[in-house]
């Protein structure tokens, strides 16, 4: 598949969910929870990757992303809180990019004990 094709389909997804949530709040977040990222990439996986490496793969992908969906839920709750809380925007979005790197290397260190291997 072309890369800009790739390129034309992936970036179009993104405009498109945020021009709906621009009109609404609702429909717009509830196609942006749509694990669509994920789910183009083990798509683009399918098509570029060829035998037992792309079942592999394609499953290692899914795999992660399952662990580190865990530690990205909490932003979504301090996003709004700091925002409600008259915090300016790059400030909310700078102190949300690094608790979530803490909780993913948190994460890691947790599941670690537990012999997952996450980084």
């Amino acid at each position: 598949m072309p890369i800009i094709l790739k390129y034309l389909i992936t970036s179009g997804l993104i405009v498109l969910i945020s021009e709906v949530a621009k009109r609404t709040d609702k429909i717009g977040a509830i196609l942006a929870a749509l694990p669509m990222v994920t789910v183009l990439a083990m798509t683009w996986m399918f098509f570029e990757i060829k035998g037992e490496e792309q079942t592999e793969k394609i499953a290692n992908h899914a795999w992660y992303t399952f662990w580190y969906v865990i530690p990205t839920m909490p932003m979504f709750l301090l996003i709004p809180w700091l925002l409600r809380k008259g915090w300016h925007y790059g400030w909310v979005m700078l102190t949300a990019c690094v608790m979530t790197a803490v909780l993913f290397v948190l994460t890691a260190w947790i599941m670690k004990r537990f012999g997952v291997e996450l980084i």
